[in-house]
């Protein structure tokens, strides 16, 4: 059992490793290749931007780029390895990439850690040029980028920037809960 967890944390360190190198030497871009960001943070990705994402990187024939942000409290260090956030984050870039591959779009996924989901979003701009972005706006309260969050981002994002609000939750007529 404890081989077991040693082996886990071994396994989640080596790749946050492999994903902050990634994210510090991207690699060449074709000067055609168009790349689309779809940053997403606090455990979940909205299912309806998500496919919104998947259908313009299909008509623009761009790459999808998910990169999950991690918060890493002032308490640690900027380069601390979270191994809790990254176990969220890595089945959540999976099940992105996977939907993503069965749409026929090719996907280079991404974990930025920064002192709030802000600038870890300005780390990642700073490393790597994106041509679009298009970020989720929050489906419940507390969850996902903040209306502040948002607002900082279509001030600041380096190219065009999109925010999908998710659909609302459907109502019930009251003749339809009636029967």
């Amino acid at each position: 059992m404890l081989y077991a967890l040693i082996g886990a944390s071994v396994a989640a360190v080596a790749v946050v490793l492999l994903l902050v190198w990634r994210a510090r030497h991207p690699r060449t871009l074709s000067a055609g290749e168009t790349r689309i960001l779809v940053p997403f943070t606090g455990g979940e990705l909205e299912h309806h931007a998500l496919e919104a994402a998947i259908r313009i990187a299909r008509a623009e024939e761009a790459t999808l780029v998910p990169a999950y942000l991690i918060v890493i409290p002032l308490e640690f260090a900027l380069d601390a390895p979270m191994q809790r956030q990254v176990s969220v984050a890595m089945p959540l870039l999976e099940a992105v990439e996977h939907a993503s591959l069965r749409a026929g779009i090719p996907v280079d996924a991404r974990i930025e850690s920064g002192r709030t989901p802000t600038h870890a979003l300005q780390r990642l701009w700073d490393a790597e040029r994106f041509d679009r972005i298009i970020a989720p706006a929050p489906a419940e309260r507390g969850s996902g980028f903040s209306e502040k969050d948002l607002t900082w981002l279509l001030v600041h994002a380096p190219t065009e920037t999109l925010i999908l609000k998710p659909r609302p939750p459907e109502r019930v007529s009251p003749e339809a809960s009636e029967k």
